[in-house]
């Protein structure tokens, strides 16, 4: 059992963090002082927990101005659980776009240049599918990875882009077809790909925006061309209706 005392400090210790993480605080942080008159508390006792929560990443201290902000270890935990209840609330979408399509549906986010794929739903005749689940792939190749880029700035995207290019040594007449690419999924609402990531693979992709407007995952269906290729832009048409119903589960309201 939590003693009173345990119990007592790591509220105190949670006011501290829940203050930081505040929108008219979490970019400039603030200092020892100013937190202790917010939360009305000795100045000393509030210097103690704010070198504790620091020594565990959960507040960090910025070298010039001395003000505190949330820690890397804080964003890391809220990224997990965010993902975590993406996870969830994303499950019965899928079955229901499965349903429709009867292909494989993939909720997939970002990493970096690769996508990776958080959850997958696979219809009842997918008895040999491969699992994505946990799975990478170069994101400037596939449709869901272009989707997740799509409301980047321009220049953003494009040193991205010319980034990948560079690294993987692909020509960079490449630069100008992923430029394109990105921008009719803006136009359209959906990406689709005809055979560039496998031969013979075809897959659609639709944007997933959380409350704040901003792209947080992508809705993949992907299968044989000969299967999905004469209905690929029905299949990319269902795949957006359903990711726009997910969207808007997830607090996000078009304006």
């Amino acid at each position: 059992m939590t003693s009173p005392q345990a119990s007592a400090g790591l509220r105190r210790d949670l006011e501290i963090v829940d203050l930081l993480t505040r929108p008219e605080h979490a970019r400039d942080g603030l200092g020892v002082t100013r937190i202790a008159e917010l939360l009305g508390r000795e100045k000393s006792q509030v210097s103690r927990a704010l070198r504790g929560l620091e020594a565990e990443g959960m507040v960090e201290r910025d070298p010039e101005s001395l003000a505190y902000r949330p820690g890397w270890r804080l964003y890391a935990m809220a990224a997990r659980t965010a993902e975590a209840r993406l996870t969830h609330v994303a499950a019965q979408y899928l079955r229901r776009l499965v349903a429709s399509l009867n292909e494989t549906a993939h909720l997939c986010v970002l990493r970096g240049s690769g996508v990776l794929t958080l959850l997958s739903v696979a219809p009842s005749h997918a008895f040999r599918a491969l699992g994505w689940e946990g799975v990478t792939v170069p994101a400037p190749l596939t449709s869901a990875g272009r989707v997740l880029v799509s409301d980047w700035a321009p220049d953003t995207l494009r040193a991205w882009a010319s980034r990948w290019l560079q690294e993987t040594n692909r020509p960079a007449a490449m630069l100008d077809h992923l430029l394109a690419q990105v921008a009719a999924i803006r136009s359209r609402g959906f990406a689709a790909v005809d055979e560039e990531f496998e031969v013979g693979l075809v897959g659609v992709s639709a944007p997933v925006r959380d409350f704040r407007g901003l792209i947080v995952a992508a809705i993949n269906v992907s299968a044989p061309k000969a299967r999905l290729g004469p209905h690929l832009d029905e299949a990319g048409r269902r795949t957006l209706a359903i990711a726009r119903e997910l969207s808007t589960a997830l607090g996000y309201s078009p304006r």
